[in-house]
């Protein structure tokens, strides 16, 4: 297959409401494509499976599996044509014109977020709202999606789809974790600011604790698995039109630990971290899923390839789902948030989660 016959046969699969998965990892020019030849829904139970996971917010509920099969997977590159990399500034948005219905309800929310903070029951929480955006008829899943590899070099970019559960694409720039051999890496992801291409980049004291909290959460989860931690320097990481804070981590763990139970024991560690929870995680969470007042689904979930084979080495490269949206008839369900803490400001947390909705949704005009 080229890279048009995998295009047609995701149409095929589209029309057919048969479930796929097609994606690229960051950076690279290879486009990957899983599909099922019937609409059974698969779902992870240990860990063990091989193919592709996809997995909610909430990790109570099942993560869906669409499993790897010689004979329906495929890989091919990616024509220079196909990648114009990333856009350079956010330009001409309407910061304030738009999304002033959700505003007032999420103000209030991060406001009720900083009193829960203050009273010293979380340190951290992380709020998020949805958006809806009409699509015109010229809009389709395909289209989008080709737009996102085109704009999005910097992240893992997909198009899923299975019949029992919807229809999802995103650009995300964060890494849950990656497995080979006895490493294991992951990132701490947070703050956020545009980006400007002249402009320099000064972090605030908000963030910079928001970026600390994380990685030391990381780091204490790891060390249950690990006596080897590395960690980079802090850096600033660009995402599209949109900057964040980044620290690498690595945890080696001994020859002797199970491969299995590895990836299962670090899924359960990592997610969801404080970087799309809070902090402490369960308090956090169960804020979160009485406040928000609607359901993140496979917002700020995970997904990514488990337990591949790779040059006689099994892999795992899983990613948290941000910068994402649910596709439904005629709309877009644009999923956003940010972290709060007890230096937050409402009206500049709101405008926070209108840049990122900006961010994706340059590819639905």
């Amino acid at each position: 297959m080229n890279l048009d016959d995998v295009y047609v046969k995701v149409q095929d699969q589209l029309d057919q409401q048969l479930p796929f998965v097609v994606y690229r990892k960051s950076k690279t020019n290879y486009l990957n494509f899983f599909f099922q030849k019937n609409k059974t829904l698969h779902t992870v139970k240990k860990y063990l499976e091989s193919g592709f996971v996809f997995a909610p917010f909430d990790h109570n509920k099942e993560a869906v599996l669409i499993p790897y099969n010689e004979d329906s997977f495929v890989k091919v590159k990616l024509p220079s044509y196909a990648i114009k990399g990333e856009t350079e500034d956010l330009g001409k948005h309407t910061l304030f014109a738009k999304n002033q219905i959700n505003k007032k309800e999420h103000i209030d929310l991060v406001q009720k977020g900083v009193r829960v903070i203050n009273s010293g029951n979380l340190k951290k929480v992380v709020l998020s709202r949805k958006e809806e955006v009409p699509l015109s008829d010229s809009v389709n899943a395909l289209g989008i999606f080709k737009d996102l590899i085109s704009q999005y070099q910097n992240a893992f970019v997909y198009l899923w789809y299975h019949p029992r559960v919807g229809t999802w694409l995103g650009a995300t720039p964060e890494t849950l974790l990656e497995s080979k051999g006895n490493e294991i890496d992951t990132m701490a992801l947070a703050g956020t600011l545009p980006y400007h291409s002249n402009a320099d980049v000064v972090w605030e004291e908000k963030e910079s604790e928001e970026q600390k909290m994380v990685v030391d959460f990381i780091q204490k989860g790891l060390s249950l698995i690990s006596n080897k931690i590395i960690s980079s320097n802090t850096y600033t990481h660009r995402a599209g039109t949109l900057l964040h804070l980044r620290t690498d981590i690595k945890a080696i763990v001994d020859d002797n630990y199970s491969r299995n139970s590895k990836i299962k024991e670090v899924v359960e560690i990592l997610h969801p971290t404080p970087a799309v929870c809070g902090l402490p995680r369960e308090e956090a969470k169960f804020f979160i899923l009485n406040n928000e007042g609607y359901d993140r689904k496979f917002y700020t979930g995970f997904l990514g390839e488990l337990n591949l084979i790779n040059a006689s080495e099994v892999e795992s490269n899983l990613f948290v789902n941000l910068r994402c949206m649910e596709l439904e008839e005629n709309k877009a369900i644009v999923y956003v948030g940010g972290g709060i803490t007890k230096d937050s400001v409402p009206e500049k947390e709101w405008r926070e989660t209108v840049r990122k909705t900006e961010t994706i949704k340059k590819v639905l005009s």
